[in-house]
């Protein structure tokens, strides 16, 4: 499996490349610009899985941010994990905006849960959505009445809140401690609800959590 990292502080970089790389994830560019990340992108453009920071130079907002979401409209299946310090309602929105998998927003805190994060990688770069469950918590506490996902009970509004941080049905299942058939139902009556019913199963896990954004 290989790795871009793009972050422009130094300490952070390195811990990074060696946290990676100790778990066989290896880093086959280590930027600290956008300038540095889309030419590490263009020249290697079948990467596993991209790292980048939200905030770069010059101006330290959302230029990681904007060059995530640019390399990923050029390529919709680009996997890409966007690292934050703050939980940032509307980058998360933005990023999770093409409909498309392969994507992770974290704070970067979760860093130093490594098997975590080294999971979250993995499952980025394997098709995943994964979002932060400190991000989930804020979307789910800003959440207005009236929108599509107050047709779901609130067990279904849990289980899709744990899709949002990249469960599969057999992790949902042990945190909300029932059976995973119990689980596969719930997802099936998501899907019904939002009227996701003519997609891939993958395809719609990817949908369904776009609608839990959406309608934050």
């Amino acid at each position: 499996m290989r790795a871009i990292v793009a972050e422009d502080n130094a300490l952070l970089r390195d811990g990074l490349i060696r946290l990676l790389q100790a778990h066989e994830i290896a880093v086959v560019h280590a930027v600290d610009s956008v300038d540095g990340l889309v030419g590490a992108v263009g020249a290697v453009p079948d990467v596993d899985v991209v790292i980048t920071d939200i905030r770069m130079p010059p101006t330290f907002t959302t230029e990681g941010l904007q060059a995530a979401i640019d390399l990923r409209r050029g390529r919709p299946d680009l996997p890409v994990l966007v690292l934050s310090q703050f939980v940032e309602q509307v980058y998360a929105r933005e990023l999770m905006s093409t409909g498309h998998g392969s994507v992770g927003y974290l704070l970067k805190d979760r860093v130093t849960r490594v098997s975590e994060f080294i999971d979250d990688v993995r499952r980025v770069s394997a098709g995943a959505t994964v979002l932060d469950p400190q991000v989930v918590s804020a979307l789910v506490s800003s959440r207005d009445d009236g929108g599509p996902l107050d047709r779901l009970t609130p067990r279904e509004r849990e289980v899709l809140e744990l899709m949002a941080q990249g469960r599969s049905n057999a992790a949902i299942a042990q945190a909300l401690v029932v059976t995973e058939k119990a689980v596969g139902k719930h997802v099936s009556n998501v899907f019904m609800k939002l009227d996701l019913s003519h997609h891939g199963d993958d395809n719609r896990r990817v949908l369904a959590v776009l609608r839990f954004l959406q309608s934050r």
